[in-house]
């Protein structure tokens, strides 16, 4: 019975071959035989154009398929790749960002410490903006306005809760002193002129003993070089360092209608 099979195989192989179809034709059909089921060659010219529309559809499918993800890449991958640029590039500006921070933040403490020797090395006019930024680190608003015809005020500034202060700076060669003569013109003109709370005469050399008395009984205050290094160099604020007390806030009295 298999040899029978074999032969009709062969025949039709034959068959086919004297028909001018090729066994490579790439499309068989399913042909049962006893003990299973096997592919042969389509017949006819209807089956190998059913094959042919076959082959045709299947190819179109896998084009297609290619062709739709083909293009999900190319829609997609402009917006993964600007996504990734924008998350590297927001990580490398808050790093910048907070390396500024920390260096200004660096420099502004290096200022605010001033060690005396750059304090003794500063012009008149750098040594007052000096004082304005101590006062400033200390907590007042403060501003620099020394220049000709001042009125004995090169630095202002105000607090919360200690009022209006005034600062003469007398920026001076290690060793040299501020004398009463000094003390004088700021008293004349810290309340009157400058409507001011505090007054206080700032040096990086020294006072007389005369100029320290007189400031104490007409409340002048005065900062000397050590002062100066304890307020620079440490860090004491001002009003620590001269005992300024808190002012009390002015009460408003509201007068009642009669």
């Amino acid at each position: 019975m298999g040899t029978g099979l074999r032969v009709r195989h062969q025949q039709q192989r034959g068959r086919d071959g004297q028909a001018g179809l090729s066994p490579a034709i790439g499309v068989r059909l399913v042909e049962p035989v006893m003990g299973g089921i096997r592919l042969r060659a389509p017949r006819g010219r209807g089956e190998q154009v059913a094959a042919g529309v076959v082959v045709l559809a299947v190819a179109t499918m896998l084009i297609q398929a290619a062709m739709g993800l083909w293009h999900a890449i190319v829609r997609g991958w402009p917006l993964a790749l600007a996504a990734a640029v924008a998350a590297l590039l927001a990580a490398v500006g808050w790093q910048i960002r907070r390396t500024r921070l920390r260096r200004t933040q660096a420099a502004l403490l290096a200022v605010l410490r001033l060690p005396l020797v750059r304090i003794d090395a500063l012009t008149d006019t750098e040594f007052e903006f000096a004082l304005r930024d101590l006062l400033i680190r200390d907590g007042w608003s403060a501003q620099q306005v020394g220049q000709a015809g001042d009125q004995a005020a090169d630095v202002i500034g105000r607090h919360a809760e200690r009022g209006r202060i005034v600062l003469q700076a007398k920026h001076t060669t290690v060793g040299g002193k501020v004398d009463s003569k000094v003390m004088y013109q700021v008293k004349g003109t810290a309340g009157p002129v400058h409507k001011a709370d505090v007054a206080v005469v700032v040096t990086n050399g020294g006072f007389t003993r005369d100029a320290k008395a007189w400031g104490e009984r007409h409340q002048i205050h005065w900062v000397d070089r050590e002062r100066l290094r304890q307020w620079a160099e440490d860090g004491v604020p001002l009003h620590t360092l001269l005992r300024l007390p808190a002012r009390r806030p002015r009460r408003t009295t509201v007068r009642r209608a009669a």
